[in-house]
């Protein structure tokens, strides 16, 4: 028996085949009709149906170059199950080129939204009514904010064995065992069971070509995992790629002036350990920024001007530091030797010299 078309924002998708639909979102003041963009691939037979969505925060864009090379993938005609890709989730400011709606609100805030409320409670509402409403497993694509360079990273509630399943395939070298945000696609996706890992890597409105294979293998490695795609004929003796934090935490400057960073992106730091320098332009007043503890920098500020109070180093704490340097020795030499055949070969905060 042929597998039932799948339905999505009252389009009918045929099994074997994919199709882009339209899900109308809002209107510009020029009555300029929106729309989120949904690549629907409804595979010949039955499996999960997982949504790989970006751009929650309009500015943060590496996610759709990452949904766009996905979907090149030969292995999707052998699909089974359903990816719903949605590269673009927050159209407003993605056009606007920032990652907030046009009021200011954070569309990653408004979960699960509501049919009458603010513009991101109902775009909110609409995204959870009109496309995750028979969702079985998330990937949510993101950066850092602008400014903030994160390593490439897996942050999940690490409760449900399925999202740890899903964390540890898709390979990023660092997992952190994050708490919900109330608002949040992945708070909500949590209180429906449905397991959810967010990735994050690269600053936002920049791409990353690092970033974005890594993106793309982890997407890739997460559909493998649920049989939703063919194996590799040929596997080999798997690796551990990744380590789990325990906690991280931001340390913020302690006064207004011009940083100058010392520990890189990805770097080991021991408790104690100088992270940065904070001066004021005269170099009357200077204070050195360190470690809070032993652990590895998973984001950098990149914007030297800060104020008193500002994040600027994320440290992420492990219960075994040498287990975490492993797994990001392993990530710099699998993705260095990638890029050695590239014209162009990327400079990436976490390179040496």
């Amino acid at each position: 028996m042929a597998r039932a078309p799948f339905e999505i924002a009252g389009v009918q998708v045929k099994a074997g085949t994919r199709q882009t639909v339209e899900v109308p979102v809002a209107k510009l003041y020029t009555h300029t009709p929106l729309h989120i963009p949904v690549e629907v691939v409804h595979g010949r037979r039955d499996g999960p149906v997982m949504m790989v969505c970006g751009a929650i925060h309009g500015d943060e864009i590496n996610g759709v170059e990452i949904i766009r090379r996905v979907l090149k993938n030969t292995a999707l005609r052998h699909l089974r199950g359903t990816l719903l890709a949605v590269p673009i989730v927050n159209i407003f400011g993605f056009v606007q080129r920032t990652r907030y709606l046009p009021d200011r609100r954070d569309l990653n805030r408004c979960f699960p939204g509501t049919e009458s409320g603010s513009l991101g409670g109902r775009i909110a509402y609409l995204i959870r009514t009109q496309i995750m409403e028979n969702v079985s497993h998330i990937i949510d694509l993101h950066t850092g904010a602008i400014h903030r360079f994160n390593l490439p990273q897996i942050r999940a509630e690490l409760k449900n064995p399925e999202t740890v399943r899903m964390a540890e395939a898709f390979g990023a070298p660092i997992v952190i065992n994050s708490g919900l945000r109330e608002g949040s696609l992945r708070a909500y996706a949590d209180s429906q069971d449905i397991p959810v890992i967010t990735f994050e890597g690269g600053e936002a409105l920049r791409f990353d070509e690092v970033v974005i294979i890594s993106g793309v293998k982890g997407v890739v490695r997460v559909m493998r995992e649920l049989e939703m795609i063919p194996a590799k004929k040929a596997p080999k003796a798997p690796k551990k790629r990744s380590e789990t934090a325990a906690t991280s935490q931001w340390v913020r400057a302690d006064i207004d002036g011009i940083m100058r960073p010392v520990a890189r992106l990805g770097q080991k730091v021991s408790k104690g350990q100088r992270l940065a320098m904070v001066a004021d332009p005269f170099g009357e007043t200077e204070v050195a920024v360190t470690s809070p503890w032993a652990g590895i920098v998973i984001c950098v500020n990149n914007l030297p001007l800060v104020n008193e109070g500002e994040a600027i180093y994320h440290i992420a704490r492990f219960d075994e530091l040498g287990e975490a340097e492993k797994a990001m020795d392993y990530f710099r030499s699998s993705y260095e030797n990638q890029m050695d055949g590239e014209a162009v070969v990327p400079v990436h905060p976490w390179d040496e010299g």
